[in-house]
């Protein structure tokens, strides 16, 4: 029997993909569905959709995913389209746009029903710290610290909060930092921040923005903060982990918080989007900040955003003081907006150095490999993503494919 090979894929090893996820997570009520996708050299190698949209209702190539932090590549994208034309720059420091932050200080002492004692930073918040997440602000859901006490109490982070873009900058500002610019790595609401600058120097709402500058040039179609009406029969169950029952509900497809209009568009993980859409936007990535006749930026600044940025070099296991510091992100740099593989071997899954990727809270992901010229995309809808490696297996199975 002849083995069929597209663009150095073998297929059947593909093919193992859906059985694996089936047999380990579908199946087994751990995962309610997946869907992957995988392109080499701008041509689709695999696609393949398993389990439930909703109960009773088959996943189907068009199905819309809540993608969450997958949000964060495409907003970085868009804020360096403005550095490009000259609108800001990675060294400007964030109180030009947001003054809010003026007098933001380091967290000394306090928190809960003790008023902060805070101390002056070192240095100013810059563009290039909250692109790369070293600006010193946090997530709530870390809980590890007073400062994040400070994010939950406020609901700063909170989807369901009903913030501005306007009372969101506000509110954080009024929260001290966990760290000086530039010291550590922290993940972070920062991206949330870079949306809020686009707004201000764009003077249009961000959502607006992103539209214009990237979702319609690329043939995004599926992608934004809302659902509309006409198309939430596409939109997924999401669900939560649950220790006993695997998997319980969390936001359903046709009552979801993605149906609704949103007061505040969260840079860092509010837009809803589809595999095919987020799969151009890959493409656009691999093919140097160009798909087809369109450039949305310059190779170069791709160049510069797919660099390691954490400061003195190193990994994250080196340079984060909360989450992504475990052992699975040695050889895990971190760039503009992407983490990017910086040694395999270290990292300890297949792959090549300078791949960058990342994902989102519900268990989605992409990987954009220039080496070996391939593009993932992973969709399912499942919290946290630190529940199952399935990220990490998956990109393993597409390096396993590879037959050239």
């Amino acid at each position: 029997m002849s083995r069929k090979v597209i663009q150095g894929f073998d297929t059947a090893r593909l093919d193992r993909i859906p059985a694996f996820l089936a047999a380990r997570y579908v199946d087994t009520g751990r995962l309610p569905h997946a869907a992957t996708l995988v392109s080499r050299r701008g041509e689709i190698a695999h696609r393949s959709c398993i389990g439930e949209a909703r109960p009773g209702e088959a996943l189907k190539d068009d199905a819309i995913y809540r993608i969450a932090s997958m949000t964060k590549p495409i907003t970085s994208v868009a804020f360096m389209m403005l550095v490009e034309e000259g609108k800001v720059a990675l060294s400007d420091p964030l109180v030009k746009y947001c003054p809010e932050f003026a007098d933001t200080g380091v967290f000394v002492a306090g928190g809960g029903n003790v008023p902060f004692l805070t101390r002056p930073p070192t240095q100013p918040i810059r563009m290039v710290d909250l692109l790369r997440h070293t600006a010193g602000l946090t997530y709530g859901f870390q809980e590890r610290t007073p400062v994040d006490a400070a994010y939950r109490k406020a609901r700063i982070d909170d989807f369901d909060a009903d913030y501005t873009m306007e009372s969101f900058i506000a509110g954080l500002a009024k929260i001290p930092l966990q760290f000086d610019p530039g010291a550590h790595w922290n993940y972070s609401m920062a991206t949330d921040v870079l949306g809020a600058v686009i707004e201000r120097i764009e003077g249009k709402p961000f959502g607006e923005v992103l539209h214009e500058r990237i979702f319609a040039p690329l043939g995004m179609v599926d992608t934004g903060f809302k659902v509309p009406a006409e198309q939430q029969h596409r939109l997924t169950d999401a669900y939560a982990f649950h220790p006993k029952d695997k998997m319980q509900g969390f936001d359903g497809g046709a009552r979801s918080r993605w149906a609704k209009d949103r007061s505040f568009e969260s840079g860092g993980g509010g837009l809803a989007s589809t595999v095919d859409d987020y799969h151009r936007f890959c493409l656009m990535l691999l093919g140097g900040g160009k798909l087809g006749d369109t450039r949305i930026i310059s190779r170069k600044t791709l160049d510069l955003m797919t660099s390691n940025h954490l400061v003195g070099g190193g990994d994250l296991t080196q340079h984060s003081v909360g989450i992504f510091s475990e052992d699975e992100n040695a050889g895990v740099g971190f760039g503009l907006g992407f983490a990017v593989t910086l040694d395999p071997a270290a990292a300890g899954i297949p792959g090549s150095a300078g791949d960058y990727y990342w994902g989102g809270m519900f268990s989605t992901g992409f990987f954009v490999d220039p080496v070996e010229e391939i593009c993932m995309v992973f969709m399912t809808q499942l919290m946290p993503s630190s529940t199952y490696p399935v990220r990490r297996e998956v990109k393993t199975l597409v390096h396993a494919a590879i037959d050239d």
